[in-house]
């Protein structure tokens, strides 16, 4: 029987932490599925799925040098299911707003509303050149519900409401 983990691992963004981190494992004999990997400020998470068949004690005892010779803080969980849950998303939603408290509470829960299960969020800021104002981006990826019609009405509420851009593009073409 197959056994997942998912390892996380942050610190410090520098080149070759993926490379040393993934010839490590594989060296080790893991095996490694679905990932995300992102620089966020100057720090750089690691999120992959690992496929090891020993003890959980082993994984974290192979992880361990790999970890403390880059200066990264590990985190390992046990995955009941494997590799099956894999989804791919039906949308993707691009949301544009002037920086301020609160923004990515007003979108998620207006989205959740209505009937999205995100599966991936990547938000950043960036200044306007020779403003102190900021734009704050998000663009999400899901799965769809309840239909279109709910997100676009939550989309359209988003940029009345809340002074904001937003843009949907369908993915899933059978989604209507």
């Amino acid at each position: 029987m197959e056994h997942w983990y998912m390892l996380s691992l942050v610190g410090q963004d520098r080149p070759g932490l993926v490379a040393q981190v993934s010839a490590a494992l594989c060296k080790a004999g893991c095996n490694l599925g679905d990932s995300s990997m992102a620089r966020l400020g100057a720090n750089f998470t690691i999120m992959v799925m690992v496929q090891w068949d020993g003890p959980v004690e082993r994984l974290r005892e192979i992880v361990h040098p790999i970890s403390q010779s880059l200066s990264l803080t590990p985190h390992i969980d046990e995955l009941s299911g494997g590799m099956e849950h894999h989804i791919e998303p039906d949308v993707r939603i691009s949301i544009y707003a002037k920086d301020r408290l609160g923004i990515v509470e007003d979108v998620t829960t207006a989205l959740a509303e209505a009937g999205l299960n995100i599966l991936h969020l990547d938000s950043n800021t960036d200044s306007e050149k020779g403003s102190s104002n900021k734009t704050y981006y998000l663009h999400i990826e899901g799965t769809v519900s309840k239909g279109l019609d709910p997100l676009y009405s939550a989309l359209d509420l988003l940029t009345s409401e809340k002074d904001m851009n937003a843009q949907l593009i369908p993915i899933n073409t059978q989604i209507q």
